[in-house]
Formats: structure tokens, sequence, C-alpha cells
């Protein structure tokens, strides 16, 4: 057989997404998901590898912008259903998908590609580094009470049908972007899949519930929820299974997570992608009793290491040579010199000498600022050549705001 991938063709499509379904775990979705993610599939960006009739891998990005630390939104390969059947591991197949989705990346001129990794041992030796952490919680609210900022008693809520109201969601998820890195614009159509709810998706739960929080009759917040009902024979112990929830004042934010807290017959709040920094842990009276732990989140690869230092701004002054190792993406290899600060910066290539080196990976893994440069220099990951090169970097990669990426892809 040939490994070399190819574009999709619309009339393959089925076979092409069943062969998705089956590698990850192989239980079809329902028809409404099926159809959806059909409607919001760019063909052009479609890749699969053939063998005679049989679909035997399979790859797809999408056109994101990505929002970057100073608020820009980057151009960003969002990439997703990645896999290979079983049956043809070892022949080198992911290896050309990878390659063949990179150059076009490349190609677009977009300067970043971003994923969620249902295997992280995978893209590590593609350049992906690991970007963010979500954080996990099961919230005791039998136990755990919230003090609220001053000012929440003046938000209105209100109960509504997702779908009623998809527009004021997506209004306040947009004002969230320029403040958070990590967030993606929706484009048309991904919208209705946030709100998507099928039998399928509940497990076990109620429909998708929703309520928005007001202020002077202006949406400021909303929670997207499952309650999942139990009992014991003390009493009622549901859960409250969070989806999402944003808010762009602290009051709105507080006045949703109380009246999560409130829900009746439940002694608990479930969530399981929440950036670390949520604002909620400093209102909560016993951390112990929210069950917290966190997980990898966003895999960032710069493509065009030029232009992706350049998208963003930095937290401090810095002007340093970055000797870079890009062994899958040569074009990135060798020196670059940033030189930005808070209201811009440019990344140009250089014969000066190094002050720090590093592989394109690691600087996947700061571009957000999520992780500083001095943790991975610990790690024995980047290599200061410069005395003072390290500690100013370090503190200029940073973002006063933890990135996140809630937008499933």
């Amino acid at each position: 057989m040939k490994t070399e991938p190819r574009v999709v063709e619309p009339s393959e499509w089925d076979e092409w997404y069943g062969k998705v379904v089956l590698a990850f775990g192989g239980v079809a979705a329902a028809p409404e998901h099926t159809e959806l993610i059909r409607e919001i599939t760019e063909f052009d960006r479609t890749l699969g590898v053939w063998d005679g009739a049989e679909c035997v891998a399979t790859a797809a990005s999408f056109s994101f912008r990505m929002s970057v630390p100073g608020g820009a939104l980057a151009p960003t390969a969002g990439v997703s259903m990645v896999s290979v059947a079983a049956t043809h591991r070892r022949r080198g197949i992911l290896s050309a998908m990878m390659r063949s989705q990179l150059d076009d990346v490349r190609e677009r001129g977009e300067p970043l590609a971003v994923l969620l990794a249902s295997e992280p041992a995978i893209y590590g030796r593609f350049g992906y580094g690991a970007a963010s952490r979500q954080l996990r919680a099961d919230i005791d609210t039998a136990r755990v009470t919230l003090s609220v900022p001053e000012g929440t008693d003046a938000i209105r809520l209100r109960k509504a049908e997702p779908d009623e109201v998809l527009a004021d969601i997506e209004a306040v998820y947009a004002r969230q972007l320029p403040g958070r890195p990590g967030l993606i614009a929706r484009l048309p159509e991904w919208d209705r899949l946030q709100i998507l709810d099928t039998p399928a998706d509940r497990s076990g739960a109620s429909p998708l519930q929703c309520v928005l929080a007001e202020r002077d009759g202006e949406v400021v917040g909303y929670a997207l929820y499952r309650v999942k009902p139990s009992w014991e024979e003390s009493g009622p112990n549901g859960t409250v299974a969070l989806q999402d929830l944003q808010a762009v004042e602290p009051q709105g934010h507080a006045a949703l997570m109380r009246y999560l807290f409130g829900i009746d017959l439940t002694s608990t709040v479930s969530m399981s992608s929440r950036p670390v920094d949520d604002p909620w842990q400093h209102l909560v009276s016993d951390p112990r009793r929210c069950a917290l732990r966190s997980w990898d989140g966003l895999y960032i690869r710069p493509v065009e290491v030029g232009a992706a230092l350049a998208a963003r701004t930095y937290r401090a002054p810095v002007d340093v040579v970055l000797e870079v190792e890009d062994a899958f993406c040569p074009w990135n290899a060798g020196r670059w010199r940033l030189s930005g600060d808070a209201d811009g910066a440019s990344c140009e290539r250089t014969t000066d000498r190094a002050d720090l080196a590093l592989s394109v990976r690691e600087l996947g893994t700061v571009y957000l600022g999520g992780f500083p440069l001095r943790g991975l220099a610990d790690a024995g990951r980047v290599r200061e050549l410069s005395p003072g090169a390290l500690a100013a970097a370090s503190l200029a990669f940073g973002s006063d705001v933890a990135p996140w990426g809630p937008h499933n892809f």
C-alpha cells in the first residue's frame, strides 16, 4: 500500500468518519452529532490514507484564530481526529500525515497549530508542547460554602433554553477572548456544537440546562450544566455537572456559582475543564473538600517560529537570541532574535550569539505563558548560554492570566 495522505472527497466522508469513530472506541455518535461534524468539516484540510478501498488513517484541521498573550487572535490550525488503524501501525503513516499537515499549515500562513491530545505521548516528537493545564473539581456543596463579593445580590439570574439564548452565550464568550490566552474564536456552526444535546450526550443526566446572569438587563455571564440525580438512604445526593461557565465580571461569576451550589437535591458540583486560576477557588470555605486536580490541556506547535513569537506580546521587555532545534520542521531551526514588550514584538533570523537553546517543543510549552522557561531549564529542557538571559526571558514569556482551552474540537 501507499502511505501518502490525500484530501478526502465529500463522497468518502462517511467511510473516513466511520474510521475516526472506530479509532476512538467504536461507539457511534447520535445522528445529529455526526451531521454537525460533517457540516463543519473543511474538506480541503481533511486527510486520509487508503489501503485499496479501505481508509486506514485519518487527520483533520480547522482554520481557527486563537487568543495569544496580548489579546491578538493568531491564525491557528486546530488539529483533530488523528488516527491510524491498529492493523497498519509502524509503517510511517502517522509521520506522513503530520508531515503533510504541517506543510499545508505553513503554506496557509498559519504560524501555530494546536490540539487536544487523546494520547499525549504521541505528539512531542512532532514538536507539540503541553502549553496549558485544566482544572478538575468535585465540590462537596453540602459542606463547602461560598463567600461572594459585594454587589453579587444585584445580579439577576434567569433560566433559559440554551438554543434560545445562543446569541447571548456567544456574545459573553466573545468578550472573553482578548483576556484569556488559548481561547478560540468561534467559526460558523461551531456554536451549535457547544450546546448539542442528545440522549447519548447525557450519560444518565438531565438535558442541557442554561442559566444567565444579568445586570441591568445586560447578560454578563452564563452557565451550561446538567443535573444527575442520585439517592441514598439518608437522602438525595445528586450531582451538578458543569459543562461551561463564562462571566465578564466577578459578581456575575459568583452569582452563577452560588446558583449551582444551591440546586435542589444535589450535593456535588462537578467540573472537568476549568482554568487553573478559576476565581471560585478564592470564594470557597474549604478547598480540601473540592477534590482539586489538574490535567494537560492545549498542545501548541509553532509552525513558523518567527511569526508565532511576533504574534504575541511580552509581560516585560525582552531582547534575546534563541537557538531553536526543530528536526521535523527544519525551516525553524537556527537562531532567532526576539525583541518585544507589552506593546508588540519582532522575531527575525540572526547570526548573533545565542542566549538560550531549546527545541520547538519547549517553545510551544511556554508560548501561552502557562509554564515558565525557568521550570523547563530546571528540567534540563532549556539551556542558558548567556548569564541572566533565562530570568529575563522567563519573566517576559509569562502571562498574568492562565491559558485555557475550553473550546472542543
